[in-house]
């Protein structure tokens, strides 16, 4: 079987996949990962076969087009509640989907995959599956957000297809690959093929082993790599460790290279790991303060820890928003967010139920269907008769 995977330029929907990927290739499959040239280097450090098509899309400008106006607040940063809105994120899905659309059909065209697999918002993945005729399978990389525009997805997406002589489209192919507990996930009325969570976090330096652990509980902070990238304002954690530092905890915080220099000086009680996946820190902590993004949510509860977030982006309020209706955390809206309001969120969580739901969705986790099972269930799909209409 040959699998091509797609993404648009964006590391942590390539990281999603990327076990998928390796369970194929090490069951024998031929493997090949595409993607804007921006992602070039990320897709090379994953160690399976991968090329480019199309060009590059300003995505963090697309983003900062729908984020909310760069504002903190209250005891953080003494500045009032910020509101707005923007374009919404489909006009940057679709932006993706028009710069890789052609190229990626004329490479299936010549590479002949039996099947493309695609997260949910690279949308030229389903084109170009329907372009060869073969079947397309969705990979969710957290809750599937984008159900909710199903219905008009195929309008959206009708130009793309006519330039391909298309005139039915399923963006949501034959399958939808989830590795999102049921816990989390919304309702669905599709094939999902529930699989296991493995992080993925690319290639870097050896592990820094953990402080030895003290009797006050420990803290995880971590800020993703978007918010940062958008606008150094947006990165919160610096203010969070700081408030931290009155509390009678332990804070390990988790910051990338091009981060390191936004963090300054922290209090005696916070230790800054440097390009440490979040994956290696989570053991031994008791809650995880972040941003609100897909992957360090589902690398949290796959640990069993409860989770306080504070999502900026509207699809990090929407990861949140069933972390916080499954009981396994809280939220705060940046504009309610004080060092008074954090402190309290933190205390209340770690003596609230959350810690013990958190690790009943750990357990749910951990018996869902490894990778290496789903890729006979991947086989099964591109060998069967594609229906049509």
């Amino acid at each position: 079987m040959r699998v091509l995977f797609t993404t648009w330029a964006w590391p942590s929907h390539l990281y999603a996949m990327v076990p998928l990927a390796w369970a194929c290739r090490a069951a024998g499959h031929e493997v090949l990962i595409v993607s804007q040239p921006e992602l070039a280097d990320e897709m090379i450090s994953t160690g399976l076969p991968s090329t480019t098509v199309g060009d590059d899309v300003d995505a963090a400008g697309l983003v900062r087009g729908y984020v909310l106006p760069s504002a903190r607040s209250g005891e953080l940063t003494g500045q009032a509640k910020s509101t707005g809105k923007g374009p919404r994120a489909m006009r940057m899905f679709l932006a993706h989907a028009e710069s890789m659309v052609d190229g990626l059909v004329a490479l299936a065209r010549d590479w002949k995959p039996d099947l493309i697999v695609h997260e949910p918002t690279a949308l030229a993945g389903p084109v170009a599956a329907s372009a060869v005729g073969v079947p397309s399978v969705r990979h969710l990389y957290g809750t599937d957000l984008l159900l909710r525009a199903r219905g008009i997805l195929p309008e959206l997406l009708a130009p793309l297809g006519e330039r391909h002589e298309l005139t039915d489209l399923e963006p949501f192919g034959v399958a939808t690959v989830d590795p999102t507990p049921t816990s989390l996930q919304v309702a669905t009325d599709y094939h999902r093929i529930p699989m296991r969570y493995v992080p993925f976090n690319g290639s870097g330096p050896a592990v820094t082993p953990l402080p030895v652990r003290g009797a006050r509980p420990r803290i995880c902070v971590t800020w993703g790599h978007t918010m940062a990238k958008l606008d150094p304002s947006l990165f919160l954690l610096p203010e969070i460790v700081t408030a931290l530092g009155e509390s009678d905890v332990e804070v390990v915080a988790a910051v990338s290279s091009a981060q390191h220099p936004l963090v300054g000086d922290v209090p005696d009680n916070v230790t800054v790991f440097v390009d440490t996946p979040v994956d290696a820190l989570l053991p031994g902590c008791d809650l995880l303060v972040g941003h609100g993004g897909a992957g360090t949510i589902l690398t949290t509860m796959r640990h069993g820890l409860p989770a306080l977030l504070v999502p900026r982006l509207p699809d990090h309020a929407g990861h949140s928003g069933q972390v916080r209706a499954a009981g396994v955390g809280e939220v705060l809206d940046p504009g309610d967010l004080t060092a008074t309001s954090l402190r309290e969120s933190v205390d209340r969580v770690l003596a609230g139920p959350a810690t013990e739901r958190a690790r009943a969705v750990a357990d749910e986790m951990r018996a869902a269907a490894p990778p290496a099972d789903v890729v006979e269930q991947l086989a099964e799909l591109a060998a069967a008769p594609l229906s049509v209409g």
